[in-house]
């Protein structure tokens, strides 16, 4: 019977995309971040809502429509009281809407930096077998093949030839997993049965603790 370590890791990007597009103050096409601030315009019972943004250069800003000339009655409640205290972690979310800022910018910039909570979900006594959830609640421009290298201290050609021989497996099963971007509910399973390390150096790279 098969015995795995089962982990999470919850990938949080420490950098939210950044839209270019024509800058007032610069005059010239820059790049914008987030300010994390919401501007709301009411006109009866009609409501305007922006993200507002700041040129990395002169801090001109610029308000990145979320929608516009909205009845009040349309907009769910919880989204209407995020918009209203300006809530954190909706703000925070919404500056990861790729497809809002696609359809209003020239480029979008993505970054690959990210924190990584790595938590036991499950632990058999002698286990062979690790087992890595990937919990991705925001988008982020990482690879696979470079996070689990990175994380496991291996080369992406060693990774790539366990992958080829079926001790490293991957679901979903795509032969171009491994260079595509990071997605949430990606499995990762790896045999680690001949593995001799694998109660220390495997246990500790897969959760966190110190080696």
């Amino acid at each position: 019977m098969c015995k795995t370590l089962r982990v999470r890791w919850t990938i949080i990007p420490t950098i939210a995309p950044q839209p270019w597009i024509v800058c007032g103050g610069c005059g010239g096409l820059r790049a914008f971040r987030s300010s994390g601030k919401i501007r709301l315009n009411a006109n009866g019972r009609k409501l305007d809502a922006w993200l507002i943004y700041k040129c990395l250069v002169c801090e001109s800003t610029w308000n990145r429509p979320i929608f516009e000339r909205r009845n009040l009655r349309d907009i769910d409640p919880m989204i209407l009281d995020a918009l209203q205290s300006n809530d954190p972690d909706w703000v925070r979310a919404e500056t990861f809407n790729l497809d809002a800022l696609r359809r209003r910018s020239q480029r979008v910039d993505e970054f690959a930096e990210c924190d990584i909570a790595k938590e036991i979900r499950h632990e058999t006594a002698g286990w062979t077998s690790l087992e890595i959830e990937l919990l991705v609640p925001f988008p982020t421009n990482t690879r696979l093949d470079r996070l689990l290298a990175s994380e496991l201290k291996m080369s992406r050609s060693r990774l790539q030839a366990l992958h080829q021989q079926g001790v490293c497996r991957m679901e979903p099963n795509r032969a171009d997993i491994m260079r595509r971007r990071i997605r949430n509910g990606t499995l990762v399973m790896i045999d680690l049965a001949t593995e001799a390390e694998r109660e220390h150096f495997w246990k500790a790279l897969a959760t966190g603790a110190p080696l």
